[in-house]
């Protein structure tokens, strides 16, 4: 019987972004990264909430795989205007699209976060919502914030830990690492419960 005395505490980041790996470092732990790759389309009549606590579990499955006796932390985020999704806009016209649609309106970002004992198979998985309020932005504004800062690979078009936090009129929610896409306060309470001493 597989016991968590027989399991070798390696820690692997189941991502390819510089942004979580960036705030997984924050925690002074030594880890490694894997980058899964999956198919990432949310399925039909999904909730945001769901797409993302599905993605983070298969991104971490994934890169079990390659790692049979580890703990890996899979994470995923999915930004929403209501019922619309907001992926990341990979040009400026798309951007320029999005802040023009989310400007003086709420979008919730559900930051998924698993982690997965690959020797054990116990899994956990918590999705963290954050919610963010846009002010009333101008075209030349967009303009503006989009030639400085080129946030095209951020869901919503804006970095909050960056320039775009002069585009937001509020924000609210318990974590506030998950808006980059880490959740470090959850993340904390699980892999404490895996044994990790972070402190």
């Amino acid at each position: 019987m597989k016991t968590q005395n027989d399991f070798t505490q390696q820690i692997i980041l189941g991502s390819g972004s510089v942004y979580r790996k960036e705030l997984l470092q924050r925690l002074q732990i030594s880890f490694e990264t894997s980058n899964p790759q999956i198919n990432e389309a949310p399925l039909i009549n999904e909730l945001p909430e769901q797409t993302a606590a599905r993605l983070a579990e298969a991104k971490a499955r994934a890169v079990a795989k390659t790692y049979p006796q580890a703990l890996i932390i899979g994470s995923d985020q999915v930004a929403a205007l209501g019922d619309i999704r907001l992926g990341k806009p990979m040009n400026h016209a798309n951007a320029v699209e999005q802040l023009r649609q989310t400007r003086g309106k709420e979008i919730v970002f559900h930051t998924a976060v698993c982690v997965l004992n690959s020797f054990t198979d116990k899994l956990q998985i918590r999705v963290i919502p954050y919610h963010v309020k846009f002010r009333q932005l101008s075209d030349q504004q967009i303009e503006n914030y989009l030639l400085k800062e080129l946030p095209y690979q951020c869901a919503g078009s804006a970095k909050s830990e960056g320039l775009g936090i002069a585009l937001i009129e509020r924000m609210t929610g318990d974590d506030p690492s998950g808006l980059i896409g880490l959740p470090l306060i959850t993340l904390i309470d699980m892999l404490t419960l895996e044994g990790v001493k972070i402190i």
